[in-house]
């Protein structure tokens, strides 16, 4: 067999080969091969197994030894808020001296502030800071996210923020799926008419983004206390599909208003947050199949100590993700391995079922199961080399960078 890529001699290679996502008691399953091995060829996985079988059977251009180390699916970050400018620093500061999220926001603080950046920025200034967080990502073994608008509150400056997120996918290594957040928060011109902006975002927004084939995958809402309510929300998800655009909603974070409830109702791919979501309404997503996509470094970053309870979601039969929510006022952190630690020290997720969370069953949560999540024939060639040889140290090492090699498409584009 001729290949472009083979790598061996994985003392851990981690292929986590399903046919749909794990959850409940079920979640973890790695399908751990030891000393494995990966042939590559055009982008795309053609063999995996044993690195003697595939050393004896595969003809490579070029041949990487893993020395032993694990070797991985890379991450999929399936909620980023990544394309903004500025910083929020002095509002770090304030909630240390006790201030809320909501006190921020009424303050003039929190989303509205970046807002008023991303519109007074140029798409070259946009592409370039976003570019450098992508690159970070990057580094820490990310190779696929989402990346939500919602700083632009404007059609002119939503579209400027998809335009962006479309050439950066087009220009960088690491893939991203676009999705449209108009319904971020309600501008400030809009202040106390919410109901009028809800329609401004089915009216005008939505179908200027719908009109430019791909430009988004999906459509999101910020459904909450504060933010918007579950009719305003539901109203912009049923116009959005009714435009072809995937569904995803922020629920339940500062408050239980149905939302998750509400997102299996609509057949949402996911539900994001779920920090306080009723035991009773969880198994509703197991019905409709929609991933609950927890973000444990928005809380921390808050520093509250309420958490999504994984487990709950896990006894519901919910196929859990993890996120890292990378945003410039509440989770200023791209790094999914910092996420998986997070999800196991606060969430009550073992390791097995935080790799599963940010690999196979974040592919779900943004539609690309069929792509990439999980090493096997026919998908595409997106993996990690970890300085490890046990893949628990992903969890148990934090606060440093243990990936050594990120090979994107079949191409190192990463090299420690």
């Amino acid at each position: 067999m001729q290949a472009d890529l083979l790598v061996h001699n994985a003392g851990q290679l981690i292929t986590i080969a399903s046919d749909g996502p794990q959850s409940g008691r079920e979640m973890g399953r790695l399908g751990i091969c030891h000393d494995g091995a990966v042939a590559v060829r055009d982008g795309y996985i053609v063999k995996v197994g044993a690195s003697s079988e595939l050393r004896s059977e595969v003809k490579a251009q070029r041949v990487i030894d893993a020395l032993g180390r694990v070797v991985m699916p890379g991450f999929i970050d399936p909620h980023t808020h990544l394309v903004f400018v500025g910083s929020r620093v002095n509002e770090f500061e304030m909630r240390l001296s006790g201030a809320t999220y909501l006190d921020i926001m009424a303050a003039g603080g929190g989303i509205m502030s970046t807002v008023r950046a991303v519109r007074g920025a140029s798409d070259e200034e946009l592409l370039a800071q976003s570019r450098a967080r992508a690159d970070d990502m990057l580094a820490q073994g990310t190779t696929m996210a989402e990346v939500k608008t919602g700083y632009g509150l404007t059609t002119a400056d939503e579209m400027k923020c998809l335009r962006v997120i479309q050439h950066l996918d087009r220009t960088h290594p690491m893939d991203l799926i676009p999705t449209f957040l108009g319904a971020h928060a309600v501008p400030e011109e809009y202040r106390g008419r919410a109901d009028d902006y809800t329609e401004l975002v089915i009216q005008e927004m939505l179908p200027a983004v719908a009109a430019q084939r791909g430009l988004a995958c999906f459509c999101d809402v910020f459904c909450d206390d504060g933010a918007f309510t579950l009719n305003q929300a539901r109203k912009i998800l049923v116009a959005a599909e009714a435009l072809g655009l995937g569904l995803k909603i922020h629920a339940d974070e500062f408050a239980a208003l149905g939302a998750a409830k509400m997102a299996a109702e609509i057949g949402a791919v996911s539900a994001d947050h779920l920090i306080r979501t009723p035991r009773e309404e969880m198994g509703s997503l197991a019905d409709s199949g929609t991933v609950a996509v927890l973000l444990p470094g928005t809380p921390f970053g808050l520093g509250e100590r309420e958490f999504a309870r994984a487990q709950d979601w896990l006894e519901a039969g919910v196929a859990v993700a993890l996120a890292t929510d990378l945003n410039p006022g509440t989770c200023y952190c791209g790094s999914m391995p910092f996420i998986i630690a997070l999800g196991c020290r606060y969430l009550g997720l073992m390791p097995a079922q935080a790799v599963v969370a940010a690999t196979l069953n974040a592919a779900y949560a943004i539609g690309q199961e069929s792509r990439v999540g999980s090493l096997e024939p026919g998908k595409v060639a997106d993996l990690i080399v970890l300085n490890t040889d046990d893949y628990r140290d992903l969890a148990y090492r934090f606060g440093g960078n243990l990936v050594a090699t990120v090979i994107k498409a079949g191409k190192v584009v990463v090299k420690g």
